[in-house]
């Protein structure tokens, strides 16, 4: 059978389908061989798919089936593993409606936070999608509020130079401003900070927040460049 040690002075193994049984001569005894049969014919030796001492997984490495399959065959039943990152999307603006709701004259409807999800989805990372956030710093710092157990923050629209872009204020009354646009077009607009939050042996750590423009292509393009890199990084990629 598939995987079973090889008898005693054998060197070569024939398939089942490649032999003949059928009696001949009498003799139940004996099986026609229809292949030809070389030594270490259809023989894997010990080690041969691992070597001792090899690295079997490098860091980073993503555990699909195949992956979880090779450890099962080393007896290994636990690694240590970087959990995904979750990552919580928040859409800013009085004018961006939800996507389940009648759409009013003069409004859009929230494409950002979808997309962004699914761009998170993509590279491995957990989504968590916390609504649509007004142009009241009360109300942003709510939103922002209920992400403060992701390990990263992303928003989008509030972070050019209008009267109701309020995102860079309210990420440095909440943390800091690490840096506020980059020479680049489309998405120029673009803050990158820290939250504050409390952490779970009761400490505070930083989350990273990227401020994303409004408009879907700026937000795409300056995930892609800025946001997706951070995220890989916290994986071990």
């Amino acid at each position: 059978m598939t995987g079973a040690p090889i008898p005693g002075g054998a060197d070569c193994v024939v398939r089942f389908e490649d032999t003949d049984e059928t009696e001949r001569q009498g003799n139940s005894s004996e099986i026609g061989i229809l292949a030809e049969a070389e030594p270490g014919l259809e023989i894997r030796r010990a080690g041969e798919d691992i070597a001792a001492g090899s690295i079997v997984l490098s860091k980073g490495t993503v555990l699909r089936p195949a992956e979880v399959g090779v450890l099962a065959s080393l007896g290994r039943t636990k690694v240590k593993v970087i959990r995904r990152p979750v990552v919580a999307i928040l859409a800013t603006g009085d004018e961006v409606v939800d996507i389940a709701q009648p759409l009013p004259e003069g409004k859009i409807y929230n494409s950002n936070s979808y997309s962004v999800a699914a761009l998170v989805l993509r590279y491995g990372g957990i989504p968590k999608i916390l609504g649509i956030a007004s142009d009241i710093e009360d109300s942003l710092v709510a939103r922002l509020h209920l992400g403060l157990d992701a390990d990263m923050l992303i928003t989008s629209g509030g972070v050019s130079f209008g009267d109701y872009d309020i995102v860079r204020d309210v990420l440095a009354k909440e943390g800091e401003i690490v840096f506020w646009r980059v020479r680049q077009k489309p998405g120029r607009p673009l803050a990158f900070g820290m939250i504050k939050a409390l952490g779970k042996a009761g400490g505070v750590r930083n989350i990273p927040l990227f401020g994303l423009a409004g408009n879907p292509v700026s937000a795409m393009i300056n995930f892609e460049l800025f946001a997706r890199p951070a995220m890989l990084k916290m994986m071990g990629k």
